[in-house]
């Protein structure tokens, strides 16, 4: 079933249904067309549609983003301060979320079908706009939700880290391969500038995440491996075989600022990789672990770094069981872009693992799971960072423009866990950490933790909570020689002197194993003094989200939290951005009805903080 939901998607062939006995669908206004409509839950809501043609094979097909602005809180306050808002990248919960969590809760998952039924119907993604400004009357109240169509199920994903103004946002679709080019300049109403289909990128799927260059255009990492298996003949001429959409290797696809297709990279190199560490599934005629996923530019140094997470269809078809653990990758790929059309991979380095340690399971070496990376960000630092999902492990390398970089654990999520609640262990594996970004000035590293489930290690493991940490990086990024190297580190002896330090830590869900943010983004706002917003280099917040994804087994509760950062690095979770229909803290995206109409349970992926630009310095 799974298998022929992702062909579906990769044709193009799920959309939404013209109407439901059940859900009624509101009619789409005309270009230029405000409907309003009165709503039980949100009063007043201004109904508005934008429109673009696809390319190529698509020109007759209209994709359309629908604006549903919530009256009441679309309007300026009354003592002029501007808004800031986070646009929270979301899919419809439908009956194929639910089905790995039931099939592992068996028979229990029986017991109550009506409730089974409820969310199971298929309704529209969306990007919500919550109101985050500080002091403001709405704060944490939902202002539009601006659902995309035709295509419904595309499992909304990840955007671009930071916005600033005038990008656009881009916006993936992981098992449809969509990208959507979203223009956010005219805050709280979305306008679509374009969009990308498979058809426009055949030589990847399963895009993930996105960086904007100071141009406008954006690069991005499509993890999964060519639409169609077998060779294919990528931008610059050179050739590589695949095993097919969701597959391997993936590549780094260039967009314009509308979401056209500038050029398609290949992630793996010619010679392949080490068949021992890189399985695929099938095999194809060179191992290759290419299956980019985080992706951070330095455009001073003309480098581009990206991580290798895990072939991406195996996992979705078999999540209670994946045929390998060497489908999860442990490589970083560091890229030459001088020539922006064509960027070229110019060194693949394995993360290192203990060598003293030698786990049952090799899904809990360190290196394992290598999701996330960042880059420093000051002109006079040249180093970048790789997290592991499963390892739980972060890594530093103080010079990516060297010809190898040489990488070093420099953290252990398992220092985190007690303080999320005192009663934690300290075992790091399978704690499922995810984003990890250093903040402008270089001085921390903010990273999510979702924890580990309740016997995800044993029958005896009690798991562990998840949430939001810091770390003080200063010592380590400014060091000319870092000693830095958990690895090398005597047993009993303490640290290296510049190894990060946590600064601060924010338990989610703190009882709840495994139930904290996977993804999360910096507030790189503040307002000055002549009541326009301007981007800082210290944020004094975090947001996160309880979501990774459902068909791969993880359950979480489809929260949105907001966490104050202090000045030291301290950290908290806001008590006052608080869910609109519960008052507790955490924006609940489990609800009964949107401004879209009553479509049920909705997946939070990713955040991001954004400004009208008439209001941004």
């Amino acid at each position: 079933m799974l298998a022929a939901a992702l062909l579906a998607s990769a044709s193009l062939l799920v959309t939404h249904p013209d109407a439901d006995a059940n859900v009624p669908v509101d009619p789409t206004p005309a270009d230029g067309e405000v409907l309003v409509k009165d709503t039980e839950e949100y009063g007043e809501v201004s109904v508005s549609t934008s429109r673009v043609q696809g390319n190529g094979q698509l020109t007759d097909q209209a994709f359309t983003v629908t604006n549903h602005v919530v009256s009441e809180y679309a309007q300026q306050g009354t003592d002029g301060k501007p808004q800031e808002y986070l646009l929270v990248w979301a899919g419809d919960e439908n009956a194929a979320d639910t089905a790995v969590h039931d099939a592992e809760t068996l028979p229990d998952s029986l017991l109550d079908p009506v409730n089974k039924v409820k969310n199971a119907s298929v309704g529209p993604d969306f990007l919500a706009v919550i109101d985050v400004t500080e002091g403001s009357p709405s704060y944490g109240k939902l202002v539009n939700t601006a659902t995309v169509g035709p295509l419904v199920s595309n499992e909304p994903h990840h955007m671009q880290y930071t916005w600033s103004k005038g990008d656009t946002v881009f916006a993936g679709g992981l098992f449809n391969s969509m990208t959507y080019a979203f223009d956010v300049s005219d805050l709280p109403e979305i306008k679509l500038k374009g969009v990308s289909t498979p058809v426009d990128t055949p030589g990847g799927s399963v895009p993930d995440a996105y960086s904007v260059l100071e141009d406008g255009t954006a690069y991005a990492t499509y993890m999964g491996g060519p639409v169609l298996p077998g060779p294919h003949r990528y931008s610059d001429g050179s050739v590589r075989t695949g095993n097919g959409y969701a597959g391997s290797p993936g590549e780094v696809v260039r967009f314009d600022e509308n979401g056209n297709v500038l050029s398609e990279s290949p992630a793996a190199t010619s010679q392949g990789g080490d068949p021992e560490q890189c399985e695929n599934v099938p095999q194809v005629d060179k191992a290759t672990c290419a299956n980019p996923h985080g992706i951070q530019v330095r455009e001073d140094l003309d480098t581009m770094v990206t991580g290798d997470f895990v072939e991406p269809r195996t996992l979705i078809l078999d999540p209670i069981d994946p045929p390998s653990p060497y489908l999860f990758r442990s490589t970083v790929r560091i890229w030459d872009i001088s020539d922006r059309n064509h960027p070229k991979v110019t060194s693949v380095q394995r993360l290192p693992d203990d060598p003293q340690e030698d786990p049952e399971d090799p899904r809990h070496r360190d290196s394992s799971g290598l999701m996330e990376v960042t880059v420093t960000q000051q002109p006079g630092n040249k180093g970048a960072f790789a997290q592991t999902m499963q390892g739980g492990a972060i890594y530093y390398a103080p010079d990516i423009t060297a010809q190898e970089p040489q990488w070093r654990k420099v953290w252990d999520d398992g220092d985190a866990l007690k303080e999320f609640h005192p009663s934690s262990g300290t075992e790091a594996a399978d704690t499922n950490g995810g984003w990890i970004q250093t903040s402008a000035n270089d001085q921390f590293l903010y990273h999510t933790i979702m924890g580990r489930e309740k016997g995800a290690l044993g029958s005896d493991d009690p798991g562990a909570p998840g949430g939001m940490i810091s770390l003080d990086i200063s010592k380590l990024v400014n060091s000319k020689n870092p000693k830095c190297d958990l690895h090398s580190k005597p047993e009993g002896k303490p640290k290296s002197a510049d190894c990060p330090t946590l600064a601060g830590a924010a338990g989610i869900n703190r009882d709840q194993p495994g139930m904290g943010p996977h993804f999360g983004t910096v507030d790189n706002f503040e307002l000055g003094p002549d009541g326009k917003y301007r981007e800082t280099d210290q944020p004094d917040r975090l947001a996160g989200t309880d979501y990774f994804v459902a068909r791969a087994g993880h359950r979480t509760d489809h929260k949105l939290w907001v966490t104050d950062v202090g000045e030291n690095g301290e950290l908290s979770v806001d008590d006052d951005f608080r869910d609109d229909a519960t008052n507790s803290p955490g924006w609940d995206f489990n609800r009964d009805a949107w401004p879209h109409g009553p479509f049920g349970n909705a997946k939070p992926h990713k955040g991001l903080f954004v400004v009208a630009d008439q209001d941004v310095e």
